[in-house]
């Protein structure tokens, strides 16, 4: 299958390129400017832009710091720290999903180990005054600035190796250099035998990354204040909590879009390695200098609805793998699950059987219900900034287009691979992601 193929069922061709070329170019440049406001214009955007309006392209060239030898070898560090914790913690053999071509990639499930070694070793860094968190802070801006021109490299480099050294039949070009930097060239690339590339940018250093610097933000704001305020606490908590209900339930990760579906290109890859680290964990780099006191009572509030959405956003997933691990042998909310036996025909004209499961969370509120609770729980990790700034709150406009996108893409593709079943089933749970709503 043509890497361009899934981009073509969702979208029109102008879309489809206008959106790449867009994305190509805007967002390097967002992650600085949104870096700058946050850290050293008060989180305002207008102040931001009338910076820019009066000092024009030099000004916006003067604010975004070069990378400098600190920069490099912080994200240096952390890569291989992150790379050999992948390579060589113990875990045990997890198969995932079998790919259009007929190849069923093999992990090592190790994620939840290597989440609290780098937990542990950066905290007992800095608790033994070894080596103090607040730099990686003072340099976000340079490391930001690095990142974004390494990953870009990557992503070339990943390009290249799709072209003349695939790691499986998984993999193939459209014909087209721009879809297929942006979108990817293989689905399963790994270098060797053992290290998969999309677990390493995707998991090991994104989302290892957002619950670092979310420890990271607490440190330096404990370190200017002499103390922590209740809303960064909440903030700092929530995403440690959905960081490590990711971690725990990563071998079910492997069977989503990210990984089974979507091929490793700028789209994913550069969007882990970079958009992860600086918006996703913005939220926090804006409470680092606007301390919120909430109270004991709103702080307590807040942190409980958030902790319930992370669970019934984990509780959804969890229904989902264990209907597919007994073949639909279970319980969903203590009866017989509603299904639909959907058959299918595989690229090579191969005839196989899949479940549609039609109750519980996933599948039967609506066919996306689990994108509510992540969503409601990104913004009960943001709330504690309150309303004195909008941009706080792009992470959650963000995730909400991402994963509405998402789910349209997602849809087709079903709507592709079981035509009359998935109408069916559409029929039986008829709306997208908010019961009632859509």
């Amino acid at each position: 299958m043509a890497a361009a193929t899934e981009s073509k069922m969702v979208h029109s061709a102008v879309v489809t390129y206008s959106s790449m070329l867009s994305l190509l170019s805007l967002c390097p440049p967002f992650v600085i400017l949104l870096w700058y406001t946050m850290v050293h214009a008060d989180g305002s955007v207008a102040q931001t832009w009338n910076f820019l309006k009066q000092h024009g392209l030099q000004g916006f060239i003067e604010i975004w710091p070069r990378p400098t030898a600190m920069a490099w070898k912080i994200i240096f560090i952390y890569g291989a720290f992150e790379a050999a914790l992948q390579l060589f913690l113990p875990g045990k053999r997890v198969e995932g999903p079998i790919s259009p071509t007929g190849n069923r990639p093999v992990y090592k499930a190790n994620g939840m180990a290597a989440y609290f070694v780098t937990l542990i070793t950066y905290i007992s860094l800095w608790w033994f005054g070894i080596f103090n968190p607040t730099v990686v802070y003072d340099h976000l801006g340079e490391i930001f600035s690095a990142l974004i021109f390494g990953s870009l490299i990557f992503c070339i480099f990943l390009y290249i190796k799709g072209h003349v050294a695939p790691s499986s039949t998984d993999s193939g070009s459209s014909g087209n250099i721009i879809i297929d930097f942006y979108w990817g060239m293989e689905l399963y690339p790994r270098i060797g035998k053992n290290f998969d590339i999309k677990v390493f940018t995707n998991c090991r250093f994104g989302l290892m990354s957002w619950a670092v610097l979310a420890v990271t933000f607490c440190i330096k704001q404990y370190e200017l204040n002499g103390k922590v305020a209740d809303s960064m606490l909440v903030n700092t908590i929530l995403t440690l909590v959905y960081v490590t209900k990711f971690f725990w339930w990563e071998d079910g990760y492997w069977n989503t879009m990210d990984i089974a579906h979507d091929r490793a290109g700028f789209y994913i890859c550069w969007g882990c390695l970079v958009w992860v680290p600086s918006v996703y964990t913005s939220p926090g780099m804006y409470l680092v200098n606007h301390p919120v006191n909430l109270g004991t009572q709103l702080a307590l509030y807040i942190l409980l609805a958030g902790i319930l959405c992370i669970y019934i956003n984990y509780d959804c997933d969890r229904q989902r793998q264990e209907f597919r691990r007994t073949n639909g042998k279970c319980r969903v909310w203590g009866k017989a699950p509603s299904k639909i036996e959907a058959t299918y025909t595989t690229t090579s004209g191969e005839t196989k059987t899949s479940l549609l499961l039609t109750s519980g969370w996933w599948w039967g509120l609506s066919r996306h219900f689990h994108y509510v609770p992540e969503i409601l729980a990104a913004f009960f990790w943001t709330v504690p900034a309150l309303f004195n700034h909008f941009l706080p709150y792009f992470y959650v406009v963000f995730l909400t287009i991402l994963l509405f996108d998402r789910a349209k893409r997602d849809d087709d593709r079903c709507r592709s691979k079981y035509g009359k079943f998935w109408k069916l089933y559409c029929n039986k749970v008829p709306y997208k992601i908010i019961p009632g709503i859509y």
